[in-house]
């Protein structure tokens, strides 16, 4: 069966598809400068209409009307596309319409230059009312909304950071939810004699704070009067911990002044504990014990113990042996013994201090400890109470139990140093039975916190943020669960998987009877005794009653305390002041919304008006960029307020319209960019109603005519250029049998780009024989240049076509003759440059050692030598004539008189080596008469190097010299310099501890006294030699570094310039001059007194970082300064004895490693 035919493919459609648009271009005449070079060729053929052509305002302009679209409804017309009936034997879909009619296209991009649209100007802003309400709002400077701080009623007040006192918020807000010990701040009353100052006083100033944590409408309370009165520093930073005491005692010597017996004892009821310890003889069994009370047990920390076994290892009992034996005094000699520790009494709110902050002597530095505690919300202090067997008994027997604490708030530690970090507290609210995080002004609630038991499986660190699960015997695995992040304003969290150490977990505990939290910042922990009654207890007693004073609080009402009426007073007012400042801010805001109510109704009357439809309407230009902030003006946010509170001046502001005006005052056809139309009697309406004026506003044949001229010029250029450059293109090359012209190859090469370099507008392009380029062709003698590179034959033709441009140039002809007089020049005689050489060798044969050594300084090492000196200048110059005699002129002659004073004495020493700078050099005295023989010489100033004894039996090496040294010009040439170099001295740890003071500014110090300075007996140091500015080592391993200095220059300034070259920090630099070490960065050169060449040593100190924690090693071993802690506050001068070495850290928390005393 033959194969099937294939089906011919359908051929291409040509034309548009059916139903498809034809997508019209621009026409050639619709550019704005196509008239250019086609309809005019001549600046006077310019008429009006080929002015609004480059603006894109005349009718052949290809910039469609745009319909608004913001217009209203009824404005729009609905032109509907005109339709044709199709003929027979087509479809509908085989018509193709062209019509004009059919509307152009708007988009922002197409008409962003066309002038005749007005629709993405931001109007589009307008359209959603409510969303342009509240920019409108928020540029309104309607002030910061107080609405914004009202108190949550779920959540508890904050207090307000002051800069470094979150360790005082941390413990106020712990103490204020201790309801027993609030209700005595409350209770606390003035003495007569102290009635006016009462409200002074931090007691006053604390119940204000409560009152406000309790009352007030607020969500932050600022406790600035508190910190008045207790004199803090709200930028010192201090420790809680011991805040904590020396504020507590404060409180207790108030409450001593009181005259009801229940607030007296109030500190020492609640809080105060007593503690034993004492010591059995191992002999004689005889007991010694002192009693002692305390406010809070200070427990050592292990990672990841438990509480319960950091308290017993607090107990545990320690045997006295060897060197450490017990003197009995009833066996009157040392024995055996053992010391122990006992708890008789517990307090009903018990303070555990954990002993975070460590001593490491490896560092000699206090360390923050790391380590993970575990601690219950049920804590069972039976079995710590009394004797060792009374302890014994109460762990066997667990029915009666009467210390049974819970847990009522935690302190934390933020950060990981011991000298940064950050307080906060999580403290228990029994009112609602919820967990809170105090974090300042941020409070938080603790959603999980008491939510997860403990069932033997899980390990909870919530006050971390983070629940962890470890195992804690066998079982079967189970899925992970997704782990719960608890809100915490802590950054640094540990994640602990499987503790290094398994925390062993007493079988009691393994039915989820309690809770076990884990955290690794914990730094106090507050446990309340669970008999202790609580406000929701029906049997709440009231120990305090009311005085019927106006100072004294009253009973509780549901779980409440009345606060005094003073304090309440106080708050009252806080909250009246808050209400009507809200009050204030919501009638702002309904003014500001009705005006901008009126506001938007203008606004689209205007923006849906202000288009143009055709050529005939009557109509204004204005910028582009004015009506933009026309329309955003009103949601812009208003200027800063000038410093001092002044009110700025009010002046109309003037939307400026420059951006499309010319520096003629007219319409700029270079900006018809930024020119929009805009109908009059739209811009009548937005003349009235606008507070600024858009101004000026142009009519539209204001169009600039000298603009249009030159901008015609420039682009007529930009079209006959090319045009010439390709005609000439075609006749450059000249033939050989036709003379031509010289031109600048430089200047031709220029000419010929399509935008030449030194074209410059409406001045033309610079001519062949401008002089710049006429030095190509012509020398200096105006005959043609033997320099042949710099030019280039180009044929008659093309020199018409150049001549042509440029009238007035004159061009050389390719057959003219070089310059005769330059061709002479160079002709110099063989003889004469073979004279010269002869004359260079003779003299380097004869003064070969000057040649070799007087620019190196050896000659200063030649002793019993007469010597001579001579500019070092002179013998450079004589160098490199010597070298390439024919290359430059020979030295004329020696003159030392730059090394003589007006009184004809010597301006330098030769025994100071400072002195033997860069312009001195050495010669023999052999070389010297030479030297007279061949150049003028002036007089020699001779030297020779002996050795001398002084004083008797020291011998050093010394020049003699004939011309004395003149002491006072000396002096007075060595500190008379605007820029000089000085050497800089780097000591290793080899020769740093030697003497810093050097030679050379020994010499100094001795002229400065009148002695005169000696050299060392041996000394190989070089002088009048170029010293170079790079590091050098020196024979001796010292590294040597030049620098330039001015008599401005600081100390700070050579140690950054020295940080540049040597790389070492400023903070690590020790620079001493003449043995003293320069502390002042501030001291200038002037000041200091350096001279030119002197010496400065520089010794290298390692780094102290005294706040860096991870670098053990490197760290300096140095202790901290001892200060007192609560230096110059109310605090301190309550408790004069107690001095604390506190160190600040930048973030208000100092730590301190001294053990107070307890109260």
């Amino acid at each position: 069966m033959p194969a099937k035919r294939k089906h011919r493919s359908s051929p291409a459609p040509k034309g548009l598809a059916a139903g498809e648009q034809l997508k019209r271009g621009k026409l050639p005449g619709s550019d704005p400068w196509g008239w250019v070079g086609t309809e005019v060729t001549h600046p006077s053929q310019i008429t009006l209409e080929h002015r609004l052509m480059s603006c894109g305002l005349s009718r052949r302009s290809n910039n469609p009307f745009c319909a608004n679209k913001y217009a209203h409804k009824s404005e729009k017309q609905n032109s509907p596309t005109p339709k044709r009936e199709p003929a027979d034997g087509e479809s509908g879909d085989d018509i193709i319409v062209v019509s004009d009619d059919t509307p152009p296209l708007c988009s922002k991009k197409l008409c962003k230059n066309n002038p005749n649209c007005l629709n993405y100007l931001g109007q589009e802003t307008w359209k959603d009312e409510d969303k342009v309400r509240d920019l409108f709002l928020k540029a309104s400077d309607l002030g910061f909304n107080p609405v914004l701080n009202a108190r949550d009623p779920e959540l508890p007040v904050g207090l307000k950071n002051l800069g470094a006192t979150c360790y005082a918020n941390a413990f106020i807000q712990v103490w204020f939810r201790d309801l027993a010990f609030r209700n005595g701040v409350y209770m606390c009353q003035p003495s007569q004699d102290k009635e006016d100052v009462f409200e002074d006083s931090p007691i006053f100033q604390l119940q204000v704070t409560f009152t406000a944590l309790q009352e007030c409408t607020q969500n932050v309370f600022n406790p600035e009067k508190l910190a008045e009165s207790l004199k803090l520093s709200t930028s010192e930073q201090q420790d809680a911990q011991e805040f904590s005491k020396l504020f507590m005692s404060h409180l207790d010597a108030e409450f001593q002044k009181q005259s009801s017996p229940s607030l007296r004892s109030l500190v020492s009821n609640q809080f105060q504990g007593e503690q034993v310890y004492g010591t059995i003889c191992g002999n004689c069994h005889n007991k010694s014990e002192r009693s002692t009370d305390f406010l809070e047990l200070e427990i050592n920390i292990e990672n990841n113990a438990r509480l319960e076994d950091r308290i017993a290892a607090l107990l545990q009992d320690e045997k006295l042996t060897g060197d450490n034996k017990y003197l009995c005094s009833k066996c009157e000699s040392l024995q055996d013994a053992t010391r122990y520790t006992e708890l008789r009494n517990l307090p009903p709110v018990l303070h555990f201090s954990l002993l975070r902050f460590v001593y490491d002597f490896a560092s000699m530095e206090r360390k923050k400890s790391k380590h993970n505690l575990l601690f219950p919300t049920t804590l069972d202090m039976d079995q710590f109470v009394g004797s060792a067997a009374a302890r014994k008994a109460a762990s066997s027997d667990k029915s009666t139990r009467k210390d049974i604490y819970e847990l009522r708030g935690v302190l934390l530690h933020k950060g990981p140093s011991a000298y940064h970090g950050h307080y906060e507290a999580q403290v228990l609210d029994t009112a609602s039975n919820t967990w809170f995080q105090f974090d300042d002004e941020n409070v938080t609630k603790i959603d999980s916190l008491g939510e997860r038991r403990y069932t033997g499986r899980d390990i909870i660190d919530v006050l971390n943020g983070n629940p962890k699960k470890g195992s804690t015997g066998n079982s079967r695995g189970r899925p992970a669960k997704k782990r719960r992040r608890i809100d915490d304003s802590d950054d640094d969290v540990v994640e602990v998987s499987s503790p290094p150490t398994e925390p062993k977990i007493p079988e009691a505990k393994q039915h989820g009877l309690e809770d076990i939290f884990l955290s690794k910042d914990v730094y106090m922990l507050i446990y309340v005794r669970k008999d202790v009654p609580s406000p929701d207890n029906a049997n709440w007693p009231v120990t305090i009653a009311s005085q019927g004073s106006e100072h004294g609080a009253v009973t509780i009402d549901g779980g409440s305390f009345f606060p005094p009426p003073r304090a309440q007073e106080v708050v009252n007012s806080l909250n009246a002041a808050h209400d009507m400042a809200c009050d204030a801010y919501a009638k702002r805001e309904k003014e500001a919304k009705e005006h901008f109510d009126e506001l938007l109704r203008k606004m689209k009357d205007i923006y849906s008006s202000w288009s143009v439809n055709s050529m005939d309407e009557d109509s204004v230009i204005i910028s582009r960029h004015a009506l933009e902030r026309w329309l955003s003006k009103p949601l812009a946010k208003p200027k800063t307020k000038p410093r001092g509170g002044e009110e700025p001046e009010t002046t109309p502001e003037i939307s400026s319209s420059s951006d499309i005006l010319c520096y003629h005052d007219s319409l700029d056809p270079q900006r018809a960019n930024n020119m929009k139309r805009v109908s009059a009697s739209a811009y009548k309406k937005l003349a009235e109603f606008s507070e600024s004026e858009i101004s000026p506003v142009c009519q539209v044949h204001d169009v600039c005519e000298t603009c249009v001229r030159e901008s015609f010029i420039e682009k007529l250029y930009q079209i006959e250029h090319p045009r010439l450059v390709a005609q000439f293109d075609v006749v450059c090359d000249e033939t050989p049998d036709q003379p031509g012209y010289w031109i600048s190859k430089n200047w031709l090469k220029d000419w010929r780009l399509q935008k030449p370099k030194m074209h410059t507008p409406l001045q033309g392009d610079a001519s062949p024989d401008a002089p710049e380029y006429l030095g190509h062709v012509v020398c200096e003698h105006g005959q043609l240049s033997l320099v042949s590179t710099a030019r280039k034959s180009i044929s008659t033709k093309a020199g018409g076509i150049i001549k042509g441009l440029f009238p007035q140039w004159v061009p050389r002809s390719t057959q003219e003759e070089l310059c005769a007089v330059c061709e002479a020049t160079i002709n110099m005689s063989r003889e004469d440059k073979r004279e010269l050489r002869r004359k260079a060798e003779d003299e380097k044969a004869r003064l070969r050692h000057m040649h070799d050594n007087a620019l190196t300084g050896n000659t200063l090492l030649l002793e019993n030598v007469p010597c001579a000196i001579l500019p070092a200048h002179f013998v450079r110059l004589w160098r490199k004539w010597v070298t390439r005699p024919t290359d430059g002129p020979r030295p004329e002659g020696v003159n030392n008189s730059q090394f003589l004073c007006e009184h004809g004495h010597l301006l330098f020493d030769p025994n100071c080596p400072n002195d033997w700078d860069t312009s001195i050099a050495v010669v023999q005295m052999t070389e010297w008469m030479l030297l007279a023989d061949l150049y003028p010489c002036s007089s020699p100033i001779t030297l020779e190097k002996k050795l001398v004894e002084n004083p008797p039996n020291v011998f050093d090496t010394k020049f003699e010299h004939d011309v004395p040294v003149c002491r006072d010009c000396r002096s007075k040439r060595r500190s008379n310099y605007d820029v000089a170099e000085i050497t800089v001295r780097l000591l290793s740890g080899k020769n740093a501890s030697k003497d810093v003071v050097t030679q050379e500014n020994k010499s100094h110090k001795s002229e400065e006294n009148g002695q005169h300075p000696q050299m060392t007996y041996g000394s190989n140091r070089t002088f009048g030699t170029r010293q170079s500015k790079r590091i050098r080592e020196s024979k001796d391993g010292v590294e040597k570094k030049r620098i330039t200095i001015s008599k401005s220059t600081t100390v700070k300034d050579i140690k950054v310039m020295l940080y540049e070259a040597l790389k070492i920090p400023t903070i690590c630099q020790r620079l001493s001059y003449c043995g003293q070490e320069l502390d002042d960065n501030s001291v200038t050169v002037a000041t200091l007194g350096l001279l030119i060449n002197d010496v400065l040593d520089l010794r290298e100190e390692a780094e102290d970082d005294e706040n860096a924690i991870t670098d053990d090693v490197n760290r300096a071993k140095k202790r901290r300064k001892e200060e007192r802690g609560f230096g110059g506050t109310l605090l301190a001068s309550s408790h004069p004895n107690i001095v604390a070495d506190v160190t600040v850290s930048s973030e208000g928390e100092p730590q301190s490693d001294h053990e107070y005393p307890q109260i």
